[in-house]
Parts: C-alpha cells; structure tokens; sequence
C-alpha cells in the first residue's frame, strides 16, 4: 500500500505543478472573462450606433424614427447625398434607404462597417411592422385588430403524477432548468475525457518507451503501479473539479445581485437541482471520467513509443465523441427514440446519454439505477482486467499494431500463468 501512495503521489504532483495544467485550469476563466468583455463592449458599442433614415416619404420616414429602440438611434435626412455626407464625416454610422412599393416596403442598409446581427435583425423587425401596418390600412383593419391577428398563441407545460390510490397530481416542471445541467455535465464530461485520456496514456507510454518499466516492476507488483497511475491521474482531475467548483461559489457572491440570476433563482425549485436528478447526473459523470481512464491507460500500456500515444488514444476520442454527439443532438431533439433508450444502457454510452434522458423526464430512477449498475459493474471489471493484463501489455514491444501488440499480450499473460 505504501509503494501504491509512493506512485499515485507521484504522478498527482509532477501533474500538478506542471505548466501545461496551471494553463488547462485557466482556460475556462479567459474564455469566460473574453466572453463577458465581448458582451459587455458589444452592448457599450450598440448604444452610440446613429442610423440616418432616407425616404421619398416624409410621414414614412417620421414614422421610423417615432418607434423607440434601446439598440440605436434613427434620425432623418432630407436627401441620400446628404446621408452619404454624414456618413463620410462620421456623425452616423449607417443610413437606411426605405422606398415602398404597392404594400410592401424595402430597406437597404448601407455602412462602412458591419453593424452587427442585432442591429439588423431589429431594422427588419421595424420594417416588418411598419410592412404590416400599411397593409392592415389597405385591407381596412383597424390598429386593434391587426394586434389581435399578430397575437401569438400560448402553450403551457404541466407536469402531473400519479398517487397510490391513482390520482393525478400535478407538480413543477423543472426540466428546462435539468437539462441545462445535465447539458453541462455531457459537456464537462467530453472535456475531461479527451483531457485526460491523453495524460494518462501519455504516462504510461513514456515510461514504457523508454525501457523504465522493467525496473519499476521489478521493486513493485504491476497492479500497483497500474492503480498508483490511475489514481494519481484521477486526483488531478478531482483537483481541477474542486478547483472550478470553489470559483463557482466565489463567483456566485459577486453576481448572484444580478437582474438574471436573481430572475432565475426565483423561477427554480431547489428540489430539482440538489434532488436526485444531480445526484444521478454526478456519479454518470464520474463513473465515465473513470471507465474512459482505464481504456486509456490500457491503450497507453500498448505502445512502443510515447510519440504513438496520440494515435493509440483514438478510438478513445472516437468513442467518446460517439457518446458526445448522440447525447447532445439526438437526445436533445428526440429523447424518445429507440437509439437513445437502448444506448442509454450501453456502458461508455450511458454516461452521456441517461442524465438527458432523465433531464426530458422520459425515464424514472428505476431505469437511471439500472444503467448506473450496468455502468458501475462494468467499470469494475474493466479496471480489474485491465490491471491483470498491464503486466504483460508492458513487456511487449510489437511494431505490427495494437491488435498483434495484445495478441502477443495474452500469449505472455497465459505463459505466466
């Protein structure tokens, strides 16, 4: 147990002070603050946009101008040579040439620069009322009756149940609220395994490449060294976790006064965030960060050369991608379909697939604790497998691929015996 600790401390500190996981850590952190800077500079930038409004028809163009916007600001000009003047002196920075034809109404938007999707997206919603409006007069519609007609149709959603005496009652429906979670955890999953599948594959492949291997299985057994890898690997990856998680709570006292935040704390049930649900969606997460670790210390554990590492790792990556994809796409759009319910079972697949399932309600927790017994069986003996193979998949150096590699792997294994 000793030489285990000697080995998992080891690997757990030469990772950690690595300059390559100092930046992995702080990745996250410059995404999200390039995030908010572009937002916040995006949203300063949209206020001083002045959009100059030319038509043949003054009551048109006055019209424009009248519909308040909190994205720009719309001034008429008498002429389109005057706008082109103003804009070549920048004191505005777009003009709108808006002409009607019959009952329809064109705009041309012209700039020196893009002024962003936003910026547009309202000029056509502004245009499209308007649109709208001319022909509601042609046709003989009053403003009132023009707002009834655009009135959108409103859809509830409610979440009902069914007692022991076969009542219905109805409860809260915190799916939405789920299946960002649950779309995080496929997400942080994904990240962690392709992460981390290199870096344990790389340490074992490097010691192997470089003939160490032998001596160190000569002072300590192989399932030792095999465990004290793992484990070391799997520490850094719970150190990165706590590391984000106590950011999380950090950052949540500085923004949780936010409208936003606020808007939503108050429209969320704490039931169905800290309920079974997270607790189900949690151990998913870190029985396939585990499982997707042992295949890929047993994909590193058969190559001759560190440099092969990258190539040895891809069915890894493809597989995990496999479970990425399906989960976030298939699962999202149609959560009842049959590819979904059966991979939801499917150890390597489960992970990413039953907390979506469980997110879009279209499974119970008899099913959840099924493929997490599935999932967590599997993993065992996979680790334990792989732990009895690692001895000989060490010893044999075979440049004719992975497959002759484990061939060779189990003869040596069956010899030994």
């Amino acid at each position: 147990m000793n030489k285990f600790w000697v080995i998992a401390g080891d690997v757990y500190k030469k990772n950690i002070k690595s300059f390559s996981f100092f930046i992995m850590l702080l990745i996250p952190f410059f995404m999200g603050g390039l995030t908010y800077l572009g937002g916040y500079f995006a949203s300063r930038s949209n206020d001083v946009n002045t959009i100059a409004v030319v038509s043949e028809q003054p009551e048109l163009a006055q019209s424009l101008v009248a519909i308040p916007n909190d994205t720009f600001e719309l001034e008429t000009v008498d002429s389109e040579e005057q706008a082109q003047e103003n804009l070549r002196q920048e004191s505005i920075d777009a003009y709108l040439i808006v002409t009607v034809e019959n009952d329809s109404l064109k705009g041309e938007l012209v700039s020196e620069n893009s002024l962003g999707q936003t910026t547009e997206l309202t000029i056509q919603q502004i245009l499209s009322g308007i649109q709208g409006t001319i022909r509601a007069e042609s046709l003989g519609l009053t403003s009132e009756e023009v707002t009834s007609l655009s009135q959108p149709a409103t859809l509830a959603r409610q979440k009902v149940s069914f007692n022991d005496q076969g009542e219905m009652v109805t409860g809260e429906d915190n799916s939405a609220v789920q299946y960002i979670i649950s779309f995080g955890g496929t997400i942080i999953l994904f990240v962690f395994i392709i992460t981390y599948a290199g870096i344990i594959a790389q340490e074992i492949a490097s010691e192997k490449g470089t003939r160490i291997m032998e001596v160190i299985l000569s002072s300590t057994r192989a399932q030792t060294h095999f465990y004290g890898k793992l484990t070391g690997i799997l520490l850094v990856a719970l150190t990165q976790i706590v590391v984000y998680a106590i950011a999380f709570v950090v950052s949540y006292q500085w923004i949780k006064d936010m409208e936003i935040i606020q808007s939503f704390v108050n429209n969320v049930s704490l039931q169905a965030i800290l309920g079974n649900f997270l607790l189900f969606t949690v151990i998913f997460t870190l029985l396939g960060i585990l499982i997707y670790a042992v295949l890929a210390a047993l994909c590193g554990s058969l190559v001759n050369k560190a440099e092969d590492t990258s190539k040895v790792i891809l069915p890894v990556t493809y597989l995990a991608l496999a479970g990425y994809m399906l989960g976030i796409l298939l699962g999202a759009m149609d959560p009842n379909n049959v590819i979904i319910r059966i991979t939801s079972y499917i150890p390597f697949l489960s992970s990413y697939i039953m907390p979506i399932r469980l997110a879009n309600e279209t499974v119970g927790l008899g099913g959840a604790m099924v493929s997490v017994a599935i999932l967590a069986v599997t993993t065992l003996l996979m680790t334990l497998g792989c732990a009895k193979m690692y001895k000989s998949n060490v010893l044999v150096y075979n440049d004719n691929g992975i497959f002759a590699t484990l061939k060779q792997s189990f003869r040596l294994m069956k010899s030994q015996k």
